[in-house]
């Protein structure tokens, strides 16, 4: 898939939106990718996992053995890459605020894992998440999502393959453009801002 057949299933899932939108990071922004909408058909979902799996170098892709991705925007996405790789899909979840495995989910010690992301912006969540992997066994041989919008500046600490990069500004509330101060923020994620 080019970047531009990427994008026009984004749009066709109504899943980019233009506002004023307070990401997870607790930055701002005026355009948001709802990856819960494009995930909602699961022929989408389907197309744009088979399409990051082609974009994988090959030894990586012999190599994985597990995807764990990070609840909640992760958990579809994570499962799409382990069905198209062909191996398990497990995710991580934050009961006390810290990731773990939970609902039975094991790594056995050295597993090697592609920690899978919906959209990743500063590479935050997706760092605990492979620290959280390595607490539970595993070995995190990289990381992936679906979108890349942190600017190419998300440090992972591992080769890191996105779907598709896209260039969006963001801002701190206290830094906001006229335009995006005009107009009232949402919090379209799942998680609470920073």
């Amino acid at each position: 898939m080019t970047d531009d057949e990427i994008l026009a299933e984004f749009r066709a899932a109504d899943a980019l939106l233009e506002g004023h939108f307070i990401l997870s990071s607790g930055l701002r922004s005026p355009r948001y990718l709802q990856c819960a909408r494009v995930l909602m058909d699961p022929r989408r979902g389907a197309r744009l996992a088979e399409a990051l799996v082609g974009r994988l170098p090959a030894e990586l892709r012999e190599s994985i053995e597990a995807v764990v991705s990070p609840a909640m925007g992760g958990v579809i996405a994570g499962h799409e890459m382990g069905r198209a790789l062909g191996v398990p899909a497990m995710f991580l979840e934050r009961p006390e605020g810290v990731f773990e495995l939970r609902r039975g989910f094991r790594l056995a010690p050295g597993t090697r894992v592609l920690m899978m992301e919906d959209v990743v912006t500063t590479g935050l969540s997706s760092r605990e998440a492979i620290a959280a992997i390595g607490r539970a066994g595993g070995q995190v041989v990289a990381a992936a999502s679906l979108v890349d919008r942190s600017g190419g500046t998300a440090e992972l600490g591992v080769p890191f393959h996105p779907l598709i990069r896209i260039d969006v500004p963001t801002y701190t509330a206290d830094a906001l453009p006229p335009e995006l101060a005009a107009i009232p923020a949402i919090k379209p994620g799942s998680r609470a801002a920073a």
